[in-house]
């Protein structure tokens, strides 16, 4: 099934067993995350994690471009500092939005990720890049460093690689970008499709508890202090072996069936 998001055409969602994907709908405007674009994926996102039915996000786009980051039209016509600052704000929660997500999210890359749209990317727990693709935080080349781009970028490959991004504003190719540790996956461009569907079906598939579960702990504990690490994971895994899926998928185990989740 495929349908509009409730606030706005720009991003539309389809439906399917367990997973959803969200599509960047707009095209000719190269997908640029305006602050409607952001308040479209936002509602879209807020209204997934309320659906536990839902395991598994997909994130793709229409179109030749993945996101060319802020609809710079839109910002350079606003002069308010204060308004700047809401756009960024709103760019931020939004980004947040997508690591606090229950659910674990994928992009799915065809074409340039730029600025913002590789912060985008960069956000999502896995990403799978067609072959083509390119990823780049330009900002450098046009006096706007991307410095919220930073964040992300930063927390997914070495300093020096995202200095070097930063810096130079180079397009990097998609096996580079994997080589980095930006993207997960490099696929084949006529695989892009199947092979994020069968990566996101796959996750779906596990108990939803389990994944959520996870998630959750994989971005906590990785700012911690490794003592303090060990003490969290230690305390989720005990928390993780009172529940239902736990117990089942350790019996499916050792009496050699497939597990029947509950997903709590």
């Amino acid at each position: 099934m495929t349908t509009a998001t409730p606030s706005s055409p720009l991003v539309t969602r389809h439906d399917h067993d367990g997973y959803v994907t969200l599509v960047l709908s707009n095209p000719a405007r190269r997908n640029a995350l305006s602050a409607a674009m952001m308040s479209a994926l936002q509602d879209a996102f807020d209204d997934i994690a309320q659906n536990p039915d839902i395991r598994c996000v997909i994130l793709a786009a229409d179109g030749p471009v993945f996101c060319a980051g802020h609809d710079l039209k839109e910002m350079s016509g606003i002069t308010d500092c204060d308004q700047h600052a809401s756009l960024f704000a709103q760019c931020s929660r939004l980004m947040m939005r997508i690591v606090t997500l229950p659910q674990p999210v994928i992009a799915r890359v065809r074409g340039m990720a730029t600025a913002a749209g590789c912060q985008l990317v960069a956000s999502c727990d896995l990403a799978v890049a067609a072959r083509s693709a390119k990823f780049a935080t330009p900002g450098v080349n046009i006096g706007l460093f991307c410095s919220t781009p930073m964040v992300a970028l930063s927390r997914n490959i070495a300093r020096k690689h995202a200095m070097r991004m930063l810096l130079t504003g180079d397009p990097v190719p998609a096996d580079t970008a994997f080589a980095m540790g930006l993207v997960s996956d490099v696929v084949d461009d006529d695989d892009l499709e199947t092979a994020t569907d069968d990566l996101a079906a796959g996750i779906a598939a596990r108990s939803g508890m389990t994944v959520r579960l996870g998630k959750q702990a994989f971005y906590k504990q990785i700012e911690m202090p490794l003592p303090d690490a060990y003490a969290y994971a230690s305390d989720v895994m005990t928390a993780n072996m009172q529940k239902h899926d736990a117990r089942e998928g350790i019996g499916a185990f050792v009496e050699k069936r497939h597990p029947t989740w509950r997903h709590e």
